[in-house]
């Protein structure tokens, strides 16, 4: 691209600002603030799993650091059964969508599992929790492990340890989420910090 277009359209987004046609402070928009662009909403992060679902509400206003409303784990006895196990992560999911004034649901993509029983519980527990999102009018965003590591602590590869304590301090939180509750958190901090409307 060269040189006078970029300058184009730093023109034409000027005139826009100037004009007051660029949307401020509306849940779901972002913000110039000079560095970068800013989320404004509250999103449900979930970390699907059978038995250990994990759930993270965060407010985004456009200050530096999400607000952690709220965060638990569906945990489901090894003696449930699957179909008692999907019905409480839909209740668990559809709870946080009516209690919150939730905007966006973010959750991790599946990931490649050689056992195919291992993949189809999987499979199920994420469609739970879609079904869930889609029943409460919530709009689903679905995001690779990889690149939420990668927009939450800069590594791809990054550990679960790492993961949760890089949540932890760009949530400001005083404690160390558990790992389920972490990686959820961190597929909302990946959709704030990604998405665009």
């Amino acid at each position: 691209m060269g040189k006078s277009t970029i300058r184009a359209l730093w023109k034409a987004k000027l005139e826009s600002r100037a004009a007051g046609n660029e949307t401020r402070g509306t849940p779901g928009t972002w913000e110039i603030d000079g560095r970068r662009r800013k989320f404004r909403g509250i999103i449900l992060g979930i970390d699907p799993s059978l038995r250990g679902t994990g759930l993270a509400v965060i407010e985004f206003s456009g200050s530096e650091r999400g607000v952690l409303l709220h965060s638990k784990t569906l945990r489901m006895p090894r003696t449930a059964s699957q179909a008692d196990c999907l019905g409480s992560i839909f209740q668990g999911v559809s709870e946080c969508c009516r209690r919150y004034d939730v905007l966006h649901v973010a959750l991790e993509e599946t990931i490649y599992v050689q056992n195919f029983q291992t993949a189809q519980i999987l499979g199920a527990a994420r469609g739970a929790a879609i079904a869930a999102a889609s029943v409460a009018e919530k709009p689903v965003f679905e995001y690779a492990p990889l690149r939420i590591k990668q927009a939450v602590v800069g590594v791809g590869r990054a550990s679960k340890a790492q993961m949760a304590k890089t949540v932890m301090g760009l949530l400001g939180h005083g404690a160390m989420l558990n790992v389920d509750e972490a990686d959820a958190a961190g597929a909302a901090l990946c959709h704030a910090f990604t998405h665009r409307p």
